[in-house]
């Protein structure tokens, strides 16, 4: 899948982030591009949440990364597990960071840095104890 706003290597560098970012926690870390949708993203980025099973996890503590580059648009979504843990105000800190990031050009460093960061989140709050079995795939998803 192409986009207009990273290159090949740059969303393969994306998805070895995730499998680092989740490698000590139970967390699950997804990223979806969107190019296609023209209105009510919120509403759009929770089918997305849904489709891609991300509710589904054992500790309900999955993250997406919902991102519309044309339309400037990004939405976080973290479940209620790791929602309850972190509160508003850190997806809201967190959003600020990737927009301000996305308006200088840096769609890559500012997505990577996001998903290296969450997962010191999911690190703190949702540490590994014993097998940590991915339960999401890590590959980027697109629509």
């Amino acid at each position: 899948m192409m986009s207009n706003f990273l290159t090949n290597q740059q969303i393969a560098s994306l998805v070895e982030a995730i499998q680092s970012a989740e490698e000590n926690s139970t967390g699950e870390i997804r990223v979806h591009i969107d190019s296609n949708t023209e209105a009510l993203h919120a509403k759009t980025a929770l089918e997305v949440f849904k489709k891609l099973d991300m509710h589904k996890t054992a500790e309900r503590n999955a993250v997406l990364f919902y991102v519309h580059f044309e339309q400037k648009y990004l939405t976080i979504i973290g479940d209620i597990g790791i929602h309850e843990k972190v509160q508003q105000h850190y997806w809201d800190h967190l959003h600020d960071y990737i927009t301000s990031e996305f308006v200088k050009g840096n769609y890559y460093r500012a997505l990577k840095s996001a998903i290296l960061e969450t997962g010191i989140e999911l690190k703190k709050y949702f540490p590994v104890k014993g097998e940590n079995p991915n339960q999401l795939p890590n590959e980027i998803t697109f629509s």
